[in-house]
């Protein structure tokens, strides 16, 4: 089930600009009119792929001393440099499909670009369908919703982590139009634990990191 554009359209929209990952934000939404409090949408530190970081093993052979060696996920060879708490977003929708609600994300500050690439980072064991997570994506001078959901995206990496998921504007549905400019994008989990896939039996939350516009990953949440 995906909820209708016109729904969401008030909290999950998003401008779109490119270049340095502190020019825009993925800012947490969650969208939850009947309060049913199964939703949660935000930014936590350790849920994210480690593309630079150690780990304090216990070393053999009597593994009762401990070496900090370093530990990079092949995942994510490259990561948000800016992300200091290795933060990932966490999407969660508690309980069936069919509950008018989902959590969420707005990309800011980015409107009026081309759009040639974009995607993220999923850890293993959450959610990877074909409707969630997934992009929502309007043109300037278009009401037409543009989709592309995490099942149909292209896996260019993989590790302990989970997969690195990538996708062209021409993978989207309807495909967009080469040279055509963006004016919003947003991000939408809106299956619940009712919903399985063929990874995992309806988890019902995904956790997402370095979300990909046009090359530039970011993999934390906004100041606060």
């Amino acid at each position: 089930m995906r909820i209708p554009l016109s729904v969401l359209s008030v909290c999950l929209t998003a401008g779109l600009a490119f270049g340095q990952s502190d020019k825009f934000t993925v800012n947490p939404v969650e969208f939850d009119p009947s309060s049913t409090n199964l939703i949660t949408a935000g930014w936590l530190g350790g849920l994210g792929c480690p593309t630079s970081t150690v780990v304090a093993a216990f070393a053999p052979p009597t593994f009762t001393t401990i070496t900090v060696v370093p530990f990079n996920d092949p995942t994510c060879t490259t990561g948000d440099s800016k992300d200091k708490a290795n933060e990932g977003l966490l999407l969660a929708k508690t309980g069936p499909t069919n509950n008018n609600a989902a959590a969420g994300a707005t990309i800011n500050g980015v409107r009026g670009e081309v759009l040639t690439e974009l995607g993220f980072d999923i850890r293993n064991g959450t959610h990877c369908g074909a409707g969630a997570p997934r992009f929502n994506i309007v043109l300037e001078g278009s009401s037409t919703l543009h989709f592309v959901g995490c099942a149909a995206m292209t896996t260019t990496s993989a590790g302990l982590y989970g997969q690195r998921k990538r996708a062209t504007a021409a993978q989207a549905t309807p495909p967009i139009p080469s040279g055509s400019t963006i004016r919003t994008i947003s991000i939408v989990f809106d299956e619940g634990q009712d919903n399985p896939t063929p990874s995992e039996l309806g988890s019902g939350l995904a956790v997402i990191d370095n979300i990909d516009i046009n090359g530039t990953l970011v993999g934390k949440g906004p100041k606060k």
